[in-house]
């Protein structure tokens, strides 16, 4: 079979070049080319195909078998992008720029035409040019202003479940299909390759938000945007990774993830990178560098890394040991809420550590930790109640914090509490309730919890007399001593 090298149509004798009007000539054999599309005009060149068909052809061709499409069907076909065409498409011809199709990707409109995607390209930058050049169907967007509409569409949802008045396990009927277009849309413009879109649609995937949750599908679209260099995917990546969501858990591939969005300035990646290096227990320790992961977030004002930052200049940990550091970095954190460095910072004014001591501020923060549900500073901020330090002494308040971080497990308020029934002191004495407590604390290692259980089992106050089990309570506490 012979080789094929093109599709023009040869035209009859006494036809001219509808650009240039040059003629056909029969006796010299030189013939006419005809447009691929409508076959009812000839050139003489591609120059002068070109030059009509910005002039006034592309206004008007269309091609025989197209001059009637069904819109309505095509509407419904998605803009494809391939390197991959059938053989009809590998020898037709771009109407846009007259080429073959086969020369570059190409892409299918809604209407159903193919055309060079950077033709399409081309004409989406206009917009005199937002319709297909054949039949005049509207051109659908590109990927980013898909993505743009989608997200417009979604965030109405959003504010809807943000506002209490919805949830996304039930959204009104109206609203989840608002929800489903968005996902669709973003789902085209993900295929496109756009990364915002991937990255949108991995979010919706993680929380299921509008979506079935799944930390599998989240990871998919988290890594096709990460690999594009989205340090927002490469944290998200990072993170699914560290937790073990969607993949199997490892620290050292979630540094690596991290470490790329990091290189890039985002603040969480490099606090949690800084976590791994200060606390992992499958990737090698190494204080300096969780230091310097931890200052390069807390120089953008992350609150957690200001607060660990804090905590390895107390203990001069990758860093030399500043307590003015400690204080500097720890009051950064407290002031952004964070509960722990509201905690750190009181024991800080309260110890004179770095800073100038000072009861009455102390109290404050260990106020603001408490207020939190922070049990440590709710003890300790029963502590200064108890003791008038900062604050007016009310024993009575300081109960009603101890209890509140007894709750929570704290050994030091059981014991306090234990001891505060014993002696009716801010309370009515009840030796049954200082038992309780005081078992409760011992059962966590506390000593002197040990001795005053001996005690009372020895004497027979707050429970039976129990020779034996006194002398239990009391080798254990000697065995603390072993």
């Amino acid at each position: 079979m012979a080789e094929r090298k093109d599709k023009k149509l040869s035209i009859t004798n006494g036809s001219m070049c509808s650009n240039c009007s040059a003629p056909e000539d029969s006796a010299s054999g030189y013939k006419l080319s005809a447009c691929s599309r409508c076959g009812l005009v000839a050139y003489c060149s591609k120059d002068c195909q070109r030059a009509h068909w910005k002039a006034s052809h592309k206004q008007h061709c269309i091609a025989k078998a197209d001059r009637t499409p069904n819109r309505q069907n095509a509407l419904q076909v998605k803009i494809t992008v391939s390197n991959e065409h059938s053989l009809n498409t590998a020898m037709e011809k771009c109407a846009i720029c007259q080429d073959l199709l086969s020369d570059s990707p190409v892409c299918t409109l809604p209407c159903a035409h193919t055309f060079h995607s950077t033709c399409v390209a081309e004409l989406q930058k206009y917009g005199v040019e937002q319709a297909c050049p054949l039949c005049r169907v509207p051109l659908v967007s590109g990927p980013e202003k898909i993505t743009e509409e989608a997200t417009r569409r979604f965030i109405v949802a959003r504010q809807l479940v943000e506002r209490g008045h919805a949830s996304w396990s039930a959204l009104p009927a109206s609203t989840q299909h608002e929800v489903d277009a968005a996902v669709s849309a973003w789902r085209s413009a993900a295929d496109e390759g756009y990364y915002l879109a991937q990255y949108n649609l991995g979010l919706s995937f993680e929380f299921g938000n509008g979506v079935t949750e799944s930390d599998e599908e989240a990871m998919h679209w988290f890594k096709l945007a990460a690999e594009q260099g989205y340090a927002d995917a490469q944290y998200k990546i990072g993170f699914l990774t560290h937790t073990g969501r969607g993949v199997t858990q490892s620290d050292s591939e979630a540094a690596k993830w991290y470490r790329l969005a990091a290189d890039q300035g985002d603040a969480m990646a490099q606090f949690n990178l800084g976590v791994i290096y200060d606390k992992s227990s499958s990737v090698k320790r190494n204080a300096k560098e969780a230091a310097r992961w931890y200052r390069k977030a807390a120089d953008q004002g992350d609150a957690h890394a200001q607060s660990q930052l804090a905590t390895l200049f107390k203990q001069g940990r990758g860093v030399a040991q500043s307590d003015e550091e400690a204080a500097k970095w720890c009051r950064k954190s407290a002031e952004q809420g964070i509960a722990d460095a509201q905690y750190n910072l009181g024991t800080i004014l309260q110890e004179g550590s770095g800073v100038v001591q000072n009861d009455v501020e102390a109290a404050q923060w260990f106020r603001k930790a408490a207020d939190q549900g922070f049990a440590l500073a709710q003890y300790s901020f029963g502590v200064m109640l108890e003791e008038g330090r900062g604050v007016a002494q009310n024993k009575t308040k300081a109960v009603g914090w101890f209890k509140k971080a007894a709750g929570q497990g704290d050994v030091e308020a059981q014991y306090a509490l234990g001891n505060l029934f014993e002696k009716g002191d801010g309370v009515a004495e009840d030796p049954g309730e200082a038992v309780r407590w005081y078992k409760m604390a011992a059962d966590q290692g506390n000593a002197s919890a040990h001795l005053h259980l001996g005690l009372m089992f020895q004497e027979g106050r707050g429970v039976a007399q129990n020779k034996d089990e006194a002398m239990r309570y009391f080798e254990a506490l000697l065995n603390q001593g072993d």
